[in-house]
């Protein structure tokens, strides 16, 4: 399914508090689903943000779906953690 390292998993939980678990459980639910769906996409934002805590504001939103459904996201995840 995925080919990440444990490290990246650990940079993960240290900055999120999010655990592997739930991290593939989530990425599971991702390849599930049609991320180019904008109603979608935003449900997974929203369920991120409470996992982890955070407040996702309308506009960091709107920005991050605008990145996803062009394509603009980078394909080596592990260098922006």
């Amino acid at each position: 399914m995925f080919n990440f390292s444990d490290s990246f998993f650990n940079k993960v939980e240290k900055k999120t508090n999010v655990g592997k678990e739930t991290i593939l459980e989530l990425a599971k639910k991702l390849q599930e689903n049609d991320l180019k769906n904008e109603n979608t996409l935003r449900e997974v934002i929203k369920e991120i943000g409470a996992m982890t805590g955070k407040e996702v504001s309308k506009e960091k939103e709107d920005k991050i779906v605008s990145a996803v459904v062009n394509d603009k996201v980078p394909k080596d995840l592990d260098k922006m953690i």
